[in-house]
């Protein structure tokens, strides 16, 4: 039986060991050192968080076959895995390449990719005395462009438990306007994203749907003929919006801890929001948690001075997730955005305290919400 709503859960691979992670910080460095030394910033903060199934590599396919296991068996339909491809080729792609597809059970879920093509600057961990250095730069040139979409193509678009929307096959792009810059301009990111399409259908993989995150449209200087976003993403060839998180687009009020049911409750407006001003379908979001702390120096004070020293949502109880996810389906219920499937953020985010992987004080019960509200 077909599900009515699809849960799609961005999944973040920084959890296993790689060549440009060794060399940045050491042999055998992976997100989990941050996760390990994160301390309590202040009274009542919780932190450490401590994962439940332990500090295990995503690369290893017997582990990710349990990550596998606990989405599918909790009403998750797919992983949108965040994927870097910088202009000297791939970054993070093992959790992928060698953990998701070399998995035995990994036909229980869908996957899809959200290029995140954003700078990767040296914030792991990051001191207070900014601005931080560019480790890679996020924009690419038209060769790059084509190197890695082929290799999409080849190595992604072909499994058949590749995530379609309508029966396209779901491309997103984190920062838009950084492509846009990379490739030269609007018409010029039009023609490439053109040569894409037209490529995806000479390999016999049918449409491609190219997905826009919301938080990266932006006006670039220069562009005087687009007067809005619109117009831009049409002025592209735009299938549809999506949002990553949703700090994105509500800030956070209260130093160092903002209600968490307080956001859900705006957050829950922007969906409508998006979806009315936006002339394309839009994906929406539902967010677990937010507290990048664990990616600060922990022996600096921590005080607001912008991500990643920033306040955090707090109250953030399975039960108060569980609410929003209800929020989700009445919203969804409305068919107001288009898409029948929504995002959330995110499988594994543990140091920007958004995840759903168990950890030792609520075990599965995030998971065990999704399957509440959206289980099969």
């Amino acid at each position: 039986m077909t599900k009515p709503y699809e849960v799609a859960v961005y999944y973040f691979p920084n959890y296993h060991v790689d060549p440009r992670n060794e060399a940045w910080h050491g042999e055998g460095w992976t997100e989990w050192e941050l996760v390990k030394r994160a301390t309590p910033r202040f009274e009542g903060h919780d932190q450490p968080k401590v994962p439940l199934w332990g500090y295990t590599d995503e690369a290893d396919p017997a582990a990710m076959a349990q990550k596998i296991d606990a989405a599918a068996d909790h009403g998750v339909d797919a992983f949108l895995f965040d994927w870097y491809w910088y202009e000297d080729g791939p970054y993070l792609e093992r959790a992928l390449d060698e953990g998701f597809l070399g998995a035995p059970n990994n036909e229980r879920l869908k996957f899809a990719l959200m290029w995140a093509n954003h700078d990767w600057i040296d914030i792991h961990p990051a001191p207070r005395n900014g601005p931080f250095n560019t480790l890679a730069a996020g924009t690419v040139s038209r060769e790059a462009f084509a190197k890695a979409t082929d290799h999409m193509i080849a190595a992604y678009f072909n499994r058949p438990n590749y995530w379609r929307i309508d029966g396209e096959l779901y491309f997103s792009v984190y920062e838009l306007m950084s492509l846009v810059k990379g490739l030269g301009g609007i018409e010029e990111t039009r023609a490439a994203l053109d040569d894409f399409r037209e490529r995806v259908r000479a390999a016999g993989l049918g449409e491609l749907h190219v997905n826009a995150v919301v938080w990266g449209v932006q006006i670039l200087p220069g562009e005087q003929r687009i007067t809005n976003g619109n117009e831009m993403l049409a002025a592209l060839g735009v299938d549809s919006i999506s949002s990553y998180v949703w700090i994105h687009h509500q800030a956070l009020p209260v130093f160092p801890e903002t209600p968490y049911a307080d956001i859900a409750s705006k957050s829950a407006e922007d969906w409508e929001k998006f979806s009315r001003e936006y002339e394309l379908p839009y994906l929406p979001n539902v967010t677990m948690g937010w507290d990048s702390s664990p990616r600060t120096v922990q022996s600096d004070r921590y005080d607001d001075l912008g991500y990643p020293y920033m306040g955090m949502l707090a109250g953030n109880a399975p039960e108060q997730f569980r609410l929003s996810l209800e929020r989700m389906r009445a919203f969804l219920e409305r068919d107001l955005n288009g898409i029948r499937a929504f995002t959330v953020n995110a499988w594994n985010e543990w140091t920007e305290g958004s995840y759903l992987e168990p950890d030792t004080k609520h075990g599965l019960a995030y998971l065990e919400a999704i399957k509440r509200v959206f289980g099969a």
